[in-house]
């Protein structure tokens, strides 16, 4: 493995010599902090920090983060730095997780591309078991990689797990319903479930030999569906109608879909929670100025249109923060980045050995600036993409191969099979089903994840949108969820932040669509995207395997 030669000095190591962007630092030449990585499912771009940071940036529509509290996550970025532009690589689990634990495109992980058949391939190196390997203490509370098989095997499957506290974090609000019914207040059920993340840490933090450094990944799924209907009012006081005139404008603004976006900002308060419990651990410890603590989400909200499993922001933009170790505080960075861009960065800090090849490049020179902005004006975009998620659960109902170039003021997309269903068929094995036949059952919809238009969550807003495609005034919302698309999509971002309206085949903009599907295509070429070659592979088995849920 090639090395880059790093001076470090001062209290936190101040970076003299720029890193090179994918290779690793021998271990004399890391800082060698500890890192405390939280990855939470679905939680997208959420918390209250960025409601201030957007504004100063002069995006001041109101939106969700005006509204929802997270004083923890908020602590990072006031002591750290935030990331306003951090992508995934695809926005399903699966992928995006392969992505940030490899450092590779999530298109270059073999089945790691895929949600449903997916399994991990042990000759791609992941940066935990580098880690492991530089001689660091691995623990683990929560989910890592699944559903792919084996579950967690990039982070050495359950070798690694300290959950012996309980896990009822990880359903927090049906977990803290239950505890409620049985007579405890509100904020002492809150309280309840986050000593039970704060005794597994302590567990781990236990069992580190003395003097090792050590990394730990806590992977909340409580702002994955399904979460308890009126739980965001009920425990955390969010009444939904305060998010009248603030939801994103792919959604119907109607009361049923703003009490579901309120349940779902409670599940993002409660990963806040579970946050301040880690870092009191650290601090109780002294632990908390030799920590790298990271936090983010593996994509968008579940269950409503332009979010999980689609490429625009809603499902591919989330939150990133982090707290270094003797840096400047209070910065806020623009540079565009995706969370492969992690491994590299772990790795180095480490002083573990990575492959020359990843597509991902190592953020300690954004960690380690002394200012905000932008820091390497080279990274002004990034490439996002899916495959496969779950609509290839039943046979015929083929997954929906897309990628997209998001820079500045630009979101190009590309479908490859615009005769598919974007989320899935209406109705799975009868592709030429009338697109409100379901309408007659909502509460299956609710239920049932696999019902119609699979690779959307199930659930209220999902059912209401459904249930109502026919009146013509929620039609168009219907549309731009579930009907099929154009092979491309081209969306003016500064006349449209919310990526509603499709200007691809408007003359007016055809000189910058032809320039952006071709640096679209010259970069996935450059990462050996499979989906470009003649015979692409995931266009067969396994890929297209069928799979029972």
């Amino acid at each position: 493995m090639r090395g880059t030669r790093r001076r470090w000095h001062g209290a936190g190591g101040a970076l003299l010599v720029a890193l090179a962007a994918c290779v690793p630092a021998a271990a004399g030449d890391a800082p060698r902090w500890n890192i405390l990585f939280v990855c939470a499912d679905d939680w997208g771009r959420y918390a209250s920090c960025l409601a201030a940071a957007d504004r100063a940036a002069g995006d001041g529509r109101p939106g969700l983060n005006d509204v929802v509290r997270t004083p923890h996550v908020d602590r990072l970025a006031r002591e750290g730095v935030l990331f306003r532009n951090a992508f995934v690589d695809a926005p399903s689990c699966t992928p995006c997780r392969s992505a940030l634990l490899s450092g590779r495109a999530f298109f270059r992980c073999g089945t790691g591309a895929i949600l449903q058949g997916a399994r991990w391939d042990d000759a791609i190196r992941s940066w935990p078991l580098a880690l492991g390997e530089a001689g660091y203490a691995l623990g683990k509370c929560g989910k890592v990689w699944s559903p792919g098989k084996p579950p967690d095997a990039p982070y050495g499957g359950q070798a690694h797990a300290f959950e012996r506290a309980g896990r009822r974090f990880m359903t927090w609000s049906a977990s803290a319903t239950r505890l409620v019914a049985d007579g405890w207040e509100p904020a002492e059920a809150h309280a309840i479930l986050a000593t039970e993340v704060a005794a597994n840490f302590d567990a781990f933090l236990d069992a580190v030999p003395a003097g090792s450094p050590w990394a730990f990944w806590f992977g909340p799924t409580n702002t994955h569906r399904r979460w308890k209907r009126g739980s965001g009012a009920r425990l955390w006081g969010i009444d939904g109608e305060t998010l009248a005139g603030r939801l994103p404008g792919s959604l119907p603004d109607v009361a049923e879909v703003r009490e579901d976006v309120a349940d779902y900002l409670g599940e993002v308060q409660a990963v806040d929670a579970a946050l301040g419990a880690l870092l009191a651990r650290l601090e109780a410890r002294g632990a908390l100025e030799r920590t790298l603590v990271v936090a983010t989400g593996d994509h968008g909200m579940p269950g409503v249109p332009h979010g999980k499993c689609t490429l625009h922001d809603l499902g591919t933009r989330v939150a990133l923060v982090a707290r270094v170790p003797g840096g400047v505080p209070g910065r806020v960075v623009d540079d565009f980045l995706t969370l492969a861009d992690l491994a590299p960065t772990f790795a180095a800090i480490g002083g573990a050995t990575m492959p020359d090849d990843l597509h991902g490049r190592s953020l300690l020179p954004q960690l380690l600036a002394d200012r905000g902005g932008v820091i390497d004006p080279a990274r002004d975009g990034v490439v996002v993409g899916r495959e496969r998620h779950v609509a290839a659960a039943r046979p015929g109902n083929l997954p929906y191969p897309a990628r997209a170039l998001r820079t500045r003021d630009w979101l190009y997309v590309r479908n490859f099979a615009p005769d598919r269903w974007p989320m899935g068929m209406p109705v799975p094995g009868d592709a030429a089903a009338d697109l409100g036949a379901v309408r007659a059952d909502p509460a299956r919809l609710v239920s049932d994840h696999f019902v119609a238009f699979a690779d959307m969550d199930a659930g209220p807003t999902k059912a209401w949108i459904v249930t109502h495609a026919h009146d013509p005034r929620w039609r168009p919302f219907h549309d731009r969820a579930f009907a099929k698309r154009p092979a491309e999509e081209l969306y003016d971002l500064r006349a449209d932040p919310e990526q509603l309206a499709n200007v691809a085949d408007d003359p007016r903009h055809a000189a910058i669509r032809r320039r952006l599907a071709e640096e679209l295509e010259a970069r996935l070429r450059r990462a050996g995207d499979p989906r470009l070659e003649d015979d692409c592979p995931f266009e067969r088995a396994p890929f297209t395997d069928p799979h029972t849920p």
